[in-house]
């Protein structure tokens, strides 16, 4: 089994506060787990302690259910894929991927039999006799991957291994190593990256990191999940804002009342009242209880008419910029008080800086916080959030 298990693991540099704190983490066998975060939050120290390159300060590691705290990183049974692709220039592609096998007296029909059947899986057969500067960057990244696949490791490591890629080649690579990760069925992946695309995409699991003093309160870690978990149910502020592209709106509010099935809303930055289908279940409501109100852009939808009923879950704003992007559109709605908000719409849209609209909150696409940044937890229709 290669799953791997980290237990209250923190990592400090002298008197400095916390890289890491209370990491409590678990990587099942075969699961592509991705480290997203802000820069500074330890993404990639995490990863190097995983492998072996950073001493954790306190906590366990454990891969296939043994303790590797001391143990080297030769002897991990991992593979790391770095940011920058570490080719030896002098070498040609069948001995750059051959290179670790040779140097841990690999026999030699042993590393041809591993490293042509890498090459063929990621299609490099027609370039093992080349050097790195006769490859494309995408080429050369696929030989870094090649070189950690010839390793046979329990589990593969990526550290930001797209970064230096353009967009088109970013998106064909992306797939290469998603499609690699369902061939290798014992093998766990753990990849670092900024990119929400990438995490959205390739992850099972994510885990959110975060930075500064909150780490020193919280622990390092905001949220694990699946990806639309954390998209669908964030658990604070925090998550909200990161995970999203465009981000979350946020508007500051007021409780004015709540019921068994609906909660009483007043927008303090432009005293609209909002009545909301769905009621907290992790703590009671007050009248005068600041909160903020979460919606994304999609859960904001221009209403041409709106009655007297969904007029109490709609906010009426004036648009101050469109911008046209053929299949949609984004609509920046003026806010009092804040940064505008935004509204996706359709491609055909017909909005024009300085209408004034409607726009109707999708039912049970919204979310509520606390004062400290926590999520409220609100009973709703289960599948709401996930049709929305």
């Amino acid at each position: 089994m290669a799953s791997i298990s980290l237990r209250h693991v923190s990592k400090q540099y002298g008197q400095h506060a916390p890289v890491l704190r209370e990491v409590n983490l678990d990587i099942a066998q075969h699961e592509f787990c991705v480290f997203l975060g802000p820069s500074g939050c330890g993404k990639s120290t995490l990863l190097r302690i995983i492998a072996g390159l950073e001493d954790l300060t306190t906590g366990e590691l454990c891969i296939a259910g043994e303790r590797m705290n001391e143990t080297p990183p030769a002897e991990r049974g991992v593979a790391m894929v770095f940011q920058s692709y570490a080719l030896f220039p002098h070498m040609s592609v069948f001995e750059n991927m051959g290179f670790g096998l040779r140097i841990a007296r690999v026999p030699k029909d042993e590393i041809r039999r591993r490293v042509v059947e890498a090459a063929r899986v990621l299609q490099l057969e027609a370039l093992l006799a080349r050097k790195p500067r006769e490859l494309s960057g995408g080429q050369r990244q696929r030989v870094a991957i090649g070189r950690a696949i010839v390793r046979e490791p329990k589990v593969f490591l990526f550290d930001e291994p797209l970064s230096n890629l353009d967009a088109a080649l970013r998106g064909q690579t992306r797939i290469e190593i998603a499609r690699l990760h369902s061939r290798f069925r014992e093998a766990s992946s753990v990849y670092v990256t900024h990119d929400q695309v990438e995490a959205m995409t390739l992850a099972d699991k994510i885990v959110l990191l975060r930075a500064g003093e909150e780490v020193a309160r919280s622990g390092s870690i905001a949220q694990i999940g699946a990806p639309l978990d954390l998209y669908h149910r964030p658990a604070s502020l925090f998550v909200a804002g990161f995970i999203g592209s465009p981000r979350m709106n946020f508007l500051p509010a007021t409780i004015e009342s709540a019921g068994d099935d609906w909660v009483g809303l007043r927008l303090n930055d432009s005293d609209e009242r909002l009545m909301l289908p769905g009621n907290a279940m992790n703590l009671p409501l007050a009248a005068g209880q600041p909160v903020t109100l979460g919606i994304r852009p999609e859960h904001l939808s221009a209403a041409p008419e709106v009655d007297v009923a969904a007029r109490r879950r709609s906010i009426v704003r004036t648009v101050q910029l469109v911008e046209q992007l053929g299949e949609a559109a984004y609509v920046h709605l003026d806010q009092p008080g804040g940064a505008p908000l935004l509204a996706k719409a359709q491609g055909t849209c017909a909005l024009h800086p300085g209408d004034r609209q409607a726009f109707h909150l999708t039912d049970g696409a919204w979310h509520l916080f606390d004062e400290t940044g926590n999520a409220i937890e609100l009973a709703r229709t289960r599948d709401a959030l996930m049709t929305a």
